[in-house]
């Protein structure tokens, strides 16, 4: 059985981790930057739309953002940013 003690700090590196990456997505994608998504299994297309918020932690354990478009927020494991030649690819 796995005891709160060794938990926690798989626990505590996992929340860093997720901060990190809410810390570098900010850094580097601003709020408004064209992006491919996908709400379930990242299989396939995605779907495109913009960011409408900075990266946050949800609950503080998941690093996500909001898009324009989409009634819920995307864990940042699931958005990558589109380079200006990628933009409408999907829709073609």
């Amino acid at each position: 059985m796995t005891t709160p003690e060794v938990l926690e700090p798989a626990v505590a590196g996992a929340r860093q981790a997720q901060a990190g990456a809410v810390e570098q997505w900010n850094k580097t994608v601003p709020v408004g930057t064209p992006v491919r998504y996908w709400t379930g299994y990242r299989e396939g297309d995605g779907k495109q739309s913009r960011t409408r918020t900075d990266a946050q932690m949800l609950g503080g354990h998941t690093a996500v953002v909001w898009m324009d478009g989409e009634p819920s927020c995307v864990a940042l494991t699931h958005v990558e940013p589109l380079l200006s030649d990628e933009i409408g690819e999907a829709r073609d």
